[in-house]
């Protein structure tokens, strides 16, 4: 077999080794190098194949595709600094336990450490940051060859979603000719030698959730519920929890607990405002506190949980480090979130005190009121609240960092429809936001609504590109830079326009229509709603800018959270 036929033969095998663990999705980089892969996916006949010219945006649209589907998506490209724009998303997928396949073509080992043109050390590249990595031979067109190829590639699979979900690095060694005569050959089809592979649910030992039983029962307790894994009943059971220990649940928007048809009488999303207020804080002190899921969004909850004893805090950790900065945890358990408090309920539970839970509702009740008959709200608030209602049933809601995910913490209320929230929290980064909403929308499965900044819109504006031929919308707070740090004491330095908020000056309308986008402007959030429906209701990617007054906007938060 002449050697570019070999090449592409030997990576088949490999993608067919993705594609029968699970892989449906690859992303794709233009480069010369990673020909025989990137002919392997565009002949694969179940393989969903995307092309993003710019790594680092593919890499962030793979991110997305992973969240959207749970399967691994892959990321392909050329040898040399194209694999190194990975990174920002690598981070953010080790950190945020999502499963991710890089792909990395490499010049092979005589052209290593000899002034070969692009060319660099590709061997561990990621270090700590990827869950395993994996230095394949030369290609090898034997059937031994093609079985290893395949294999590795379900072992990657495999790494990358268990024990501990993240990104997982192929470094692929490629000699030339890399196009075999004739060009491309679609349709050779690896050798099926994959393993059936299934993992298991983690679940304590009896005595240990007996003791955790016994050590919530009849105690001021609350439960805090960060993002993380669950299933489709998480939700319904949690609240079952929480009905039997007679407790609040404090829930990050983050979490699938907001949003759904299961009973949320006892499950808060307005804690980020009231637990501002000393007084409550001082007077409502749990004795037990059980999270499931990561650390919470609001620095108010994290706050309060630091402000408790030592050993208040039990933990459930479905995999990875513990999720505990103020370091209160008496208790951590491994084990699968929504099977544990499945076996809790079926367990002998006492009710909380009889006083304790109504003062969390009633603040809850009061916040929702201010919410409804305030006229000196943000703009950022008002358009929460045009989402919370109008999103449909299905609905994705991906949540930028910096200011936007802790106003969706602070004034999201929940509703009856089923809404998947979604955001990038693993490093909480602003780069590669516009790509992961993408990425989500290329996954299908419902609408999908980004919410970002400006700032975030401008690190990422490469991956508009990749808005062609999908639906959804991007919201963008334009608030003139990073608007957060005039929360923060850099707002009262002499340089803080210039080195902190870092105003871009572009014109979000001038974007859209770079990228061929629809773009509308909302001054209110009466023209939000107006443009929500015509994007909802229509085809293709819109933006609509909601343009915020900073200054005013910073003096009606802090007014409003005074008033906890």
């Amino acid at each position: 077999m002449e050697p570019a036929a070999s090449n592409l033969r030997w990576a088949h095998a490999l993608i067919e080794g993705l594609v029968q663990s699970g892989v449906t999705h690859a992303v794709i980089s233009p480069g010369s190098r990673s020909t025989p892969l990137t002919l392997a996916c565009v002949g694969h006949p179940d393989l969903r194949t995307w092309v993003v010219p710019d790594e680092r945006s593919a890499a962030f649209l793979a991110l997305g595709l992973s969240k959207a589907g749970g399967a691994p998506a892959a990321v392909v490209a050329t040898s040399g600094s194209a694999p190194g724009n990975w990174y920002p998303a690598i981070i953010e997928a080790a950190y945020d336990a999502v499963p991710l396949l890089l792909l990395s073509a490499d010049r092979p080992e005589p052209l290593q450490a000899c002034g070969s043109n692009q060319t660099i050390d590709q061997t561990r590249l990621f270090g700590k940051h990827v869950r395993a990595f994996f230095a394949l031979p030369d290609a090898d067109a034997s059937e031994a060859g093609l079985r290893h190829a395949s294999t590795r590639a379900a072992q990657a699979v495999d790494r990358s979603r268990w024990p501990h979900p993240g990104p997982v690095h192929i470094n692929v060694p490629l000699r030339e000719p890399l196009v075999p005569i004739g060009g491309s050959t679609p349709g050779i089809r690896g050798p099926r030698t994959v393993a059936y592979t299934r993992y298991p649910r983690l679940v304590p030992a009896p005595a240990d959730l007996a003791e955790l039983a016994a050590w919530l029962s009849g105690r001021r307790g609350l439960i805090v519920c960060g993002r993380g894994p669950s299933g489709e009943g998480f939700a319904a059971t949690v609240a079952e929890l929480a009905g039997r220990l007679a407790c609040p649940v404090l829930a990050d928007p983050l979490s699938g607990l907001r949003f759904g048809d299961h009973d949320r009488s006892r499950i808060l999303s307005h804690y980020d405002t009231f637990l501002r207020a000393e007084s409550f804080v001082a007077s409502q002190r749990p004795e037990r506190v059980l999270q499931l899921g990561a650390a919470p969004t609001s620095k108010a909850l994290q706050e309060y949980v630091a402000g408790l004893g030592a050993g208040a805090l039990a933990l459930v950790v479905p995999h990875g480090p513990w999720q505990d900065p103020a370091e209160r945890s008496g208790r951590v358990l491994y084990a699968d979130p929504e099977l544990l408090c499945q076996v809790l309920v079926r367990l002998e539970l006492q009710p909380a005190p009889a006083d304790w839970r109504e003062p969390f509702l009633a603040q809850e009740r009061h916040v929702a009121s201010r919410l409804k008959g305030s006229g000196d709200l943000p703009l950022e608030a008002r358009v929460l609240e045009v989402l919370g209602r109008r999103l449909p049933e299905r609905a994705t809601l991906f949540c930028g960092n910096s200011m936007v995910v802790r106003d969706v913490d602070s004034f999201l209320e929940g509703g009856d429809q089923a809404l998947r929230i979604l955001g990038n929290r693993g490093a909480s980064g602003i780069d590669g936001n516009v790509s992961t909403v993408l990425g989500i929308a290329a996954a299908g499965g419902g609408p999908v609504v980004g919410l970002v900044g400006d700032l975030a819109l401008y690190h990422d504006m490469n991956g508009l590109l990749a808005a062609r031929g999908l639906n959804g919308t991007l919201v963008v707070f334009n608030n003139g830079g990073g608007a957060i740090f005039g929360y923060l004491p850099q707002r009262n330095l002499p340089e803080f326009e210039r080195y902190w908020l870092t105003p871009t000056g572009l014109d979000t309308a001038q974007v859209a229509r770079l990228y061929g986008l629809t773009h509308h402007r909302a001054d209110d959030a009466e023209a939000f709603e107006a443009a929500l429906e015509q994007s909802l209701a229509g085809p293709g990617v819109d933006i609509i800018e909601v343009v915020v007054d900073r200054e005013e906007s910073v003096a009606r938060h802090e007014a409003y959270w005074a008033g906890s």
